[in-house]
C-alpha cells in the first residue's frame, strides 16, 4: 500500500535525502508525511513481530516513527518538519 497525497498539491516541492537517495516533499510536510508518501506506506520493520510499521500515534507521543537526522540526532518523524537538504536515515 502506498499513501497518495490528495491535498496541498500547490505547496512548493523541496528535496531532501533519505538513506542516500534524493526524495521530494512539499514545503510544510512533516518527515513522516514525506517518507510515507514515498516509501510504499511504511517506515521500518516491527521490532516485536513480523510486519512493516508506519508510525503509531502520529502525534509525537510514542517513538514508533523515530529517524536520525544529520545534525539533530534521533527525532520523531511525525512532529519534525521536513526541510530542503535535510539528510535522514532510519534509526
Amino acid at each position: 500500500m502506498r499513501l497518495v497525497r490528495l491535498a496541498d498539491q500547490d505547496r512548493p516541492e523541496i528535496t531532501f535525502c533519505f538513506e542516500g537517495a534524493a526524495c521530494t516533499a512539499r514545503e510544510g510536510d512533516t518527515l513522516l508525511t514525506a517518507l510515507l508518501a514515498g516509501l510504499a506506506g511504511f517506515l521500518r520493520q516491527s521490532e516485536f513481530e513480523d510486519g512493516p510499521r508506519a508510525g503509531f500515534c502520529l502525534m509525537g507521543a510514542c517513538q514508533d516513527c523515530r529517524v536520525m537526522v544529520e545534525g539533530q540526532g534521533r527525532v520523531r518523524a511525525c512532529t519534525t518538519r521536513c526541510t530542503a537538504g535535510m539528510r535522514v536515515r532510519r534509526a
